[in-house]
């Protein structure tokens, strides 16, 4: 979901630039070659093109490396999705869109110009069906007080707190913590619910706002940073002062 997002804000942002430009010759070379593999049902060589790890929406499993994307082929690349990329035209459906890559129509697949597929935005009936048994499943692990919810989003770890982010509906936004030695079948520490989503631009970077009292509780996600960028931060604010700042690690999204 967060990918589709994101992907989206860019193509409406970079759509005026890309219109009724042909794709490059030496970008239409490996695209065809893309599609040739989809069209002969070529796993393996599908597989080629595939940047690994490859994102999946969470909480279903990102696909790890070829022998896992080549198991679960047939769970991605359905017939729809199969007889987009098979019928495209890789001059014209095709789209460069600046350092993001390269694009299929609105952005179900991108490849970037090194001809490498970096993200699968389009999700099959499969997926969307195990999405929802897996989050089904999870509800059940967790304490009670929380396990109501649309989606889950992210789940972080500080050095000192686990915290779980979730999207109740209605761009409203749940935060959950804990102490490290809990798990998430324990009754959270702190809950702030009303929790808003704050896009940093079409760099991919955002972050989650959450207030109680006379304090600011910011989830900081870095997609776009340095080689030395931590993949998410906490941030806490009173009365607009900062009193703490963590890094922290992703271990779900």
């Amino acid at each position: 979901m967060r990918k589709r997002i994101v992907y989206f804000a860019v193509f409406i942002f970079c759509s005026q630039l890309t219109f009724g430009q042909d794709l490059k010759p030496e970008y239409q070379k490996f695209v065809k070659s893309f599609i040739a593999n989809v069209k002969s049902n070529n796993k393996e060589g599908v597989a080629a093109f595939i940047s690994f790890p490859l994102g999946r929406d969470y909480p279903i499993p990102d696909i790890k490396n070829k022998a896992d994307f080549i198991k679960r082929y047939d769970q991605i690349f359905d017939t729809t999705l199969k007889n987009e990329i098979i019928k495209s035209n890789p001059a014209k459906d095709w789209s460069e869109v600046g350092w993001r890559g390269i694009m299929l129509g609105s952005g179900d697949i991108w490849i970037d110009t090194n001809g490498k597929l970096i993200t699968i935005n389009y999700q099959s009936q499969y997926e969307i069906d195990l999405q929802k048994k897996i989050i089904a499943n999870e509800k059940t692990k967790l304490h009670p007080s929380i396990a109501v919810f649309k989606a889950p989003m992210y789940v972080l770890e500080t050095s000192k707190f686990r915290i779980r982010i979730d999207d109740l509906g209605n761009d409203n936004y749940r935060y959950a913590s804990w102490s490290l030695k809990n798990t998430m079948a324990d009754k959270p520490d702190l809950v702030i619910t009303k929790g808003k989503w704050i896009s940093e631009g079409t760099g991919g970077n955002s972050h989650f706002d959450f207030k109680k009292g006379a304090y600011l509780y910011e989830c900081f996600i870095v997609l776009m940073g340095t080689s030395e960028s931590p993949p998410a931060t906490l941030t806490i604010y009173q009365n607009g002062k900062e009193i703490l700042s963590q890094d922290a690690k992703i271990i779900t999204k």
